[in-house]
């Protein structure tokens, strides 16, 4: 698990000074109708981080197994309004909240590592799963945003 807070903790501390030269309307770019700007990538980063850390609190109060809520992620990212939001403010919220999901999982006790989460496919993983798969989605979003090597 420390290297996944490592790998988070590197990630928060890079990507705000990659996207810090950029022109706020090249992140406000939509590549097509239908897909979000770099703006919207990371807001919807921020969604995907209160959901998560919601779900990294709770799997430690509630039984086992833990039900993994689906949320509707275009329905948040368009409610959010992030394509209007100042990018600095984003990138803001996006830092606070993974500080936050860094805190959490640093104190949660190692044996609720292997705690079981019910996903809404009905597959069951571990906590430790569910933290991984966090960070490979942030990362795979971050790909996302046309920046040099993030």
């Amino acid at each position: 698990m420390n290297d996944l807070l490592s790998r988070l903790s590197q990630i928060i501390d890079v990507v705000p000074q990659q996207l810090k030269g950029l022109p706020e309307t090249s992140l406000s770019t939509r590549p097509a109708p239908n897909k979000w700007s770099s703006k919207e990538i990371l807001g919807h980063l921020c969604d995907s981080a209160v959901n998560n850390l919601f779900r990294f609190i709770n799997l430690q109060i509630e039984e086992e197994p833990f039900s993994v809520q689906k949320y509707d992620q275009d329905r948040w990212v368009r409610l959010q309004n992030y394509q209007h939001e100042s990018t600095v403010e984003i990138v803001q919220f996006w830092i606070y909240l993974n500080k936050s999901i860094i805190r959490v999982i640093s104190t949660t006790p190692e044996e609720k590592y292997s705690c079981m989460c019910k996903l809404p496919n009905g597959d069951t993983v571990t906590f430790q799963w569910l933290v991984s798969d966090y960070l490979s989605h942030m990362e795979h979003h971050l790909r996302q945003i046309p920046v040099n090597s993030i």
